[in-house]
């Protein structure tokens, strides 16, 4: 079994009041997660930290032995442990959901969710929204998960017509957590090796800096270093929003 050296950071950045990104960096259980929240008067906060909190102690009640059971609806194509990440994903959706109409002030708040998870020989990476994930390996990047905003989702279907949608519309996110009753993340579960380096963030990152110069950053320096050159970056080209970035190094 590989070790992971996890490094992160959250930055609130140059324009905004308050930092709605949350992340999870939970070694013990080998679970890392970001959460960008939205919503007015703090409420995209408190979105973010209850999407993280909810999957942290879901995923953690396996690990302690204890009697949280299975769902009834699990996908047999994945593996147990996939749709575990999956269910508190759901769940996470139903506490932001009820929170939200319980509350005034937290009416329509939600966040996107990433998540990165590993078994003894998987890694399982799963997401809702548009904070990406982001596997280095043999000195390539990709994208692990799937992007699920207007512009991205129009790309797909119509390239063209993609090109001519207003700056403003084009990060709109399409799915999101606790914006409706139920939602669909999409999740992935492949083979980790030694040497490999997840890179998870915020849309505050990747809307200012490029897979290529993500993967350039991570190959030149350390991770604590990389982490925070990526924030610096960042804010160095605008800082709109806030930015998070967590890396995971496979030894």
């Amino acid at each position: 079994m590989v070790t992971i050296e996890s490094t992160g950071i959250t930055d609130i950045g140059k324009r905004r009041k308050n930092n709605e990104d949350s992340m999870l960096l939970d070694d013990e259980q080998r679970l890392y997660v970001v959460a960008d929240g939205m919503g007015g008067h703090q409420a995209g906060e408190v979105a973010s930290k209850l999407v993280v909190e909810t999957i942290r102690h879901y995923m953690k009640q396996f690990k302690d032995g204890g009697k949280t059971e299975e769902l009834d609806d699990s996908d047999e194509t994945l593996s147990r442990e996939a749709n575990r990440l999956l269910a508190g994903i759901n769940m996470a959706n139903n506490v932001v959901y009820n929170v939200s109409h319980i509350k005034n002030t937290y009416s329509g708040m939600g966040s996107t969710v990433s998540a990165v998870y590993f078994t003894n020989k998987t890694l399982i990476s799963a997401n809702v929204g548009d904070s990406p994930i982001y596997l280095v390996r043999n000195g390539n990047i990709e994208l692990l998960s799937t992007t699920h905003n207007q512009f991205s989702e129009m790309v797909a279907l119509d390239p063209a017509m993609a090109m001519q949608i207003s700056p403003e519309f084009k990060h709109i996110l399409t799915r999101a957590i606790g914006t409706k009753k139920s939602v669909k993340a999409d999740i992935c579960e492949i083979r980790y090796f030694k040497e490999d380096i997840l890179v998870i963030s915020s849309d505050g990152l990747s809307n200012k800096i490029s897979q290529e110069e993500i993967l350039d950053v991570i190959n030149k320096e350390r991770p604590d270093k990389a982490c925070r050159s990526l924030v610096d970056l960042a804010n160095k080209r605008g800082g709109d929003d806030n930015i998070t970035v967590i890396t995971l190094n496979l030894n």
